[in-house]
């Protein structure tokens, strides 16, 4: 269908720290009135998704997998026969719990293409589709941007040459945490800002320093809690709310539900420690996953 191009926020307008303490700075883009804009705005159309039928975009593994991109792990064999099985029986969790099943078209071309979810954040009506850090993952975009289509999102796209991976955007409450790292830089978390203000966000940028992502080092469980792990986190005083967990695997989660969890098995103090909560927590494996520095938020896009 044609796009409708809309006036968006200035990407050029500087951001400036305000509410900065010891613990975290916030940055939000100063007001200028409104101004043409690098960044396209226009809107799938359609209705959104029911509001008790959430949406998950996936996509299938590459047969190319095994060469995906790695910056702080060895490079280790991968099955990629095996990743197949388990990226399926991950698909079928959600697709038992009622979610809406939607799966992006196959980029056999890109091995990363499986980690679907660092090329669009969505924040409230607007899906900010994403500019990955590297070479090797450019024009992944382009599938999802397809399978968005209907949701009845207002589309952005993270304008050159800013950078942004959904990977380092972890949305808490109206609290956007993003980090700044290796595959985000700057410019990418200055348009990433101007989309959460205007959707009523607060924005609190995140040093990711010993990890690829912000959302390899940490995660959040349903009440809002932060998790992490010491080898992995910066500084947790960045967090409004942090626990410690045991193990390097446990700190990602996908909350599937205000009690339920999705955890690797890799993981299992965690999951004691989760349960002791009062959290049920249902596992899947992601072992040839995790070899590429993957895990269980990284494999797809939730839309809710």
């Amino acid at each position: 269908m044609p796009r409708r191009v809309l006036p968006a926020l200035r990407r050029d307008v500087p951001l400036v720290v305000a509410g900065a303490t010891s613990g975290s700075a916030r940055l939000r883009p100063e007001t200028a009135g409104p101004s043409p804009s690098a960044v396209g705005r226009w809107f799938t159309g359609r209705m959104p998704p029911s509001a008790d039928r959430p949406v998950l975009l996936v996509r299938r593994p590459s047969p190319r997998l095994a060469d995906g991109e790695l910056t702080h792990l060895d490079r280790r064999p991968v099955d990629v026969d095996l990743a197949r099985r388990q990226w399926q029986d991950y698909v079928d969790v959600f697709a038992a719990r009622g979610w809406d099943v939607r799966e992006v078209d196959a980029s056999d071309e890109h091995p990363d293409g499986v980690f679907v979810e660092d090329t669009v954040v969505v924040l409230g009506s607007t899906a900010l589709l994403t500019a990955p850090g590297v070479a090797s993952r450019r024009g992944e975009a382009a599938g999802t941007e397809r399978a968005l289509d209907g949701l009845g999102l207002a589309l952005e796209r993270v304008a050159a040459p800013g950078t942004l991976e959904g990977g380092d955007v972890l949305e808490v409450g109206d609290t956007v945490y993003v980090g700044r790292g290796t595959r985000t830089d700057d410019d990418g978390v200055a348009q990433l800002a101007a989309v959460a203000e205007r959707e009523g966000r607060r924005v609190v940028v995140v040093p990711v320093t010993r990890a690829l992502h912000l959302k390899t080092a940490v995660t959040a469980l349903p009440d809002g809690t932060v998790i992490g792990h010491r080898d992995l986190v910066d500084d947790p005083a960045m967090f409004d709310a942090y626990l410690e967990v045991p193990e390097r695997e446990g700190t990602a989660v996908v909350v599937l539900d205000e009690r339920t969890v999705l955890l690797s098995p890799s993981a299992p103090r965690t999951a004691a420690l989760l349960r002791d909560r009062g959290l049920d927590v249902v596992t899947t494996p992601v072992s040839e996953f995790e070899k590429l520095e993957g895990c269980v938020t990284c494999l797809s896009v939730r839309i809710r």
